[in-house]
């Protein structure tokens, strides 16, 4: 009994020692004084203005901490707000630090608030306090001996409704992260090895960009990193999702699940995980590995079952609404001159080579299938070899380099046994030749838009097609029609039209290109009735079409409307192709026929007539023979 009244005073006595000392303790705090010197050690060391509202509140038992109003911390020298709190609290439990063990009940931080500014000249509104003496604490720390080791135990942390504004001035655009939530479970972490443990991290953050708006969140079961030398970090799972808004997509919002996982080394400075996600009809399975953190060395391998980019991006404007002048005119020029730059600068900071495999795949109307390539990207030089995939009832293989020092491309692709006509009409959406066969192209180019690049195309291509048509004038049936104005020797000009055609068995071309304009000068293709040659230019970067083909008649039999092609059987007839490609006008060139071809024609037609009364009388001879007449 004496032992329990013994125990019971000295716990008394404690008791009482412990009040008193709090009371003490509230008796000495004196809030505006502390509140005057933070504002003005602030003020000494940053040249920033802290303003406080309110009272410091101090509280104890069974937890000691503080809580603070709404506090702001201005720019460098200047009364504009760059950081501020609607208000924090900290509270710790007593008992444990006598055993050097910190055990944080909560941290809540409410409506924080921060705007960080990129300056016309390139310098950040954060520059005076990431240069204030960043190694003084480093040099200071050997001569105050070891720190104490402390273990640190944190119920949970709390932050809600926090802001960060991003401010370019430089390209005069905003960014604003808002709605950041942030919640944990407990934390647990021991200063001397290092190892933490986080549970249950989940965070929320929406971000707006004019009318375009994003917001992520994630679950994190358990964050944990290893006190050893290797220092690992382990994410078994991350859980979440990324929801997009924009006005200028077709169905305007788009949510994608996360699911993932990350394994760390930091002190190797390596990682690897896994990310997936699925969105209407497609399936993304992602695999990456960093070598290096920095600069970052990045490996990865990406799967898609199908994706239509087309379904996720704003239609483009129509080529009358972007110029309503002809290609070539001085508006179309000036159109030009207005191009977006195209900006690859952002491939100078990225080291990453990986594999892509893409089932099926839509982007900008291209439709494509198995998919295979190899990413290797170092130094702003991207290369995408080798690389292929099948397309409009053939296959591609080749290689691509995009180079950010110059902006320069080149390109080389073997196309074979492709349907011609469907891949013109979603690639460029022209109408000009039908068939089926192969096509080599190997080309460099470079430019800041997309008229420059076109207009410094260099290099060869070849075209080898079976059983197809050229698109816009049928030469038989022009050629059966204007029988009198061979006759007159006189040129015709007509549109080309939808419905008219050339069909052709075989057709064959090679090209030159040079500063954006391919010379062909040995086409080559057999029609029923016709054999074609020609030469000509095709202006890319201006759309154009300057192009001479010579139809020449050949020997028929006649039948399928050949009787109607003898009149000029054996003679060659020039019809010029020009213009834009979308309005190509054809001129037959009747006057442009050689007088040889012109008298061999006339030759033929004379022998047809000599022929012809030649059978007339044979006939008559033989009625005489029979009936005497």
């Amino acid at each position: 009994m004496k032992a329990l009244k013994l125990a019971a005073i000295v716990l008394g006595i404690f008791v009482v020692l412990i009040v008193g000392a709090i009371v003490l303790l509230l008796a000495m705090f004196d809030s505006a004084r502390i509140k005057s010197e933070l504002v003005d050690a602030v003020q000494e060391k940053t040249q920033r203005t802290l303003k406080i509202d309110g009272d410091l509140g101090l509280f104890f038992w069974p937890n000691v901490g503080i809580e603070v109003g709404k506090t702001a911390l201005s720019e460098f020298k200047s009364p504009q707000e760059f950081a501020a709190i609607d208000g924090a609290r900290v509270s710790i439990a007593v008992l444990p630090l006598l055993t050097k063990r910190v055990v944080v009940e909560a941290i809540e931080l409410d409506g924080a608030s921060v705007t960080l500014i990129k300056r016309k000249d390139g310098t950040l509104n954060i520059d005076d306090l990431m240069a204030k003496d960043a190694g003084k604490a480093a040099k200071l720390a050997p001569a105050d001996g070891p720190a104490t080791p402390l273990q640190v135990d944190i119920a949970a942390v709390k932050v809600s409704n926090a802001k960060l504004v991003w401010r370019d001035e430089q390209r005069g655009e905003a960014t604003t992260l808002s709605g950041f939530d942030l919640a944990t479970g407990r934390i647990v972490g021991d200063t001397a090895t290092q190892a933490w443990s986080v549970e249950a991290l989940n965070l929320a953050v929406a971000g707006k960009r004019g009318a375009e708006a994003v917001a992520l969140t994630l679950a994190i079961p358990k964050l944990a990193l290893d006190g050893d030398a290797a220092r690992t970090l382990t994410l078994d799972s991350i859980a979440g999702s990324v929801e997009l808004a924009s006005p200028r997509m077709p169905m305007k919002s788009l949510a994608l699940p996360l699911d993932g996982q990350l394994h760390a080394e930091l002190a190797k400075e390596t990682a690897k995980g896994t990310l997936s996600t699925r969105f209407d009809e497609s399936n993304i399975q992602l695999k990456f590995g960093v070598a290096k953190f920095s600069p970052l060395d990045l490996g990865f391998d990406l799967a898609i079952d199908r994706l239509n980019v087309d379904k996720y991006l704003p239609p483009e404007k129509s080529a009358a609404a972007k110029d309503d002048t002809p290609t070539g005119g001085v508006a179309g020029v000036a159109g030009a001159a207005r191009e977006e730059k195209i900006d690859l600068s952002a491939l100078k900071a990225l080291n990453a080579h990986g594999d892509i495999r893409v089932g099926q795949l839509q982007a900008k109307n291209l439709k494509m299938a198995d998919i295979k390539a190899k990413i290797d990207l170092a130094g702003g030089k991207l290369d995408v070899a080798p690389h292929s995939m099948k397309l409009y009832g053939g296959s591609l293989a080749g290689t691509l380099s995009v180079n950010a020092n110059g902006n320069a491309i080149a390109l080389r692709e073997n196309l074979t046994g492709v349907s011609i006509n469907p891949l013109l009409k979603d690639l460029a959406d022209q109408d000009l030749i039908e068939g089926h066969g192969d096509v080599r192209l190997d080309v460099t180019t470079r430019g800041a838009t997309v008229p420059a690049l076109k207009q410094a195309l260099d290099g060869t291509a070849a075209v080898a097609l079976k059983d197809g048509a050229l698109k816009g004038i049928n030469l038989a049936q022009s050629f059966r029609e204007l029988k009198a104005v061979f006759s007159r020797k006189e040129d015709t000009l007509q549109k080309a039209r939808a419905t008219d055609q050339t069909d052709f068995s075989e057709l064959t071309a090679t090209f030159r290109i040079a500063d954006g304009v391919a010379r062909n000068d040995d086409f080559a293709a057999k029609t029923p009735f016709l054999r074609l040659g020609g030469a000509g230019d095709i202006d890319i970067g201006k759309s154009r079409l300057d192009y001479v083909l010579k139809a020449t008649v050949v020997e028929t039999s006649g039948g399928q409307g050949g009787k109607d092609l003898e009149h000029l059987r054996g003679v060659t007839v020039p019809v010029r192709a020009s213009g834009p490609f979308d309005q190509l006008a054809y001129r037959i060139e009747f006057g442009r026929i050689s007088a040889e071809g012109a008298l061999k024609a006339k030759l033929d037609e004379k022998k047809k007539e000599v022929r012809e009364d030649l059978k007339k009388k044979a006939r008559e001879e033989l009625m005489k023979g029979l009936f005497g007449k």
